[in-house]
């Protein structure tokens, strides 16, 4: 895998897969930048939410699961002093559907932490990783209208 990184101006620098894709970033204010883009922790951050919600759409899609919607929502948390590495990140994944099995959602976060997203098992070396997730079941809501 290669990846390539250009300084454009100030703190603002693109990020170009070998793929060809690309991807800005920038610095607060606090560090020379003008916040017109995510910093790269941020960008860590972001490729770990991608990374699992990537494994579990795949797993679930495999247990055939009546998906609408989903997101992984994240919360980190960072050391204090240089180097200001995660410390604490917390995941939650929020799924909307039809009578979707409670266990295929467990068992398909836990392949994804433990053997499928490198991007957790990487960060999982430097800091704590929890994992929660909730249920919204259209079906039920349906059902009481």
């Amino acid at each position: 895998m290669d990846a390539r990184i250009d300084w454009i101006k100030g703190m603002n620098f693109v990020g170009e897969s070998e793929g060809g894709h690309k991807l800005l970033m920038d610095a607060t204010a606090d560090f020379g930048g003008n916040d017109l883009a995510q910093n790269p922790m941020e960008t860590v951050l972001i490729g770990l939410g991608g990374c699992t919600a990537m494994d579990v759409v795949q797993i679930l899609r495999q247990s055939k699961q009546n998906i609408e919607s989903f997101s992984v929502q994240l919360t980190a948390t960072k050391e204090d002093k240089h180097p200001a590495v995660f410390k604490k990140i917390q995941l939650l994944y929020v799924f909307e559907g039809y009578n979707l099995s409670r266990k295929n959602i467990e068992e398909a976060i836990e392949l994804s932490a433990k053997k499928y997203c490198s991007v957790s098992i990487m960060i999982e070396k430097t800091a704590s990783i929890s994992r929660d997730f909730k249920i919204v079941d259209l079906a039920r809501m349906k059902s009481k209208e």
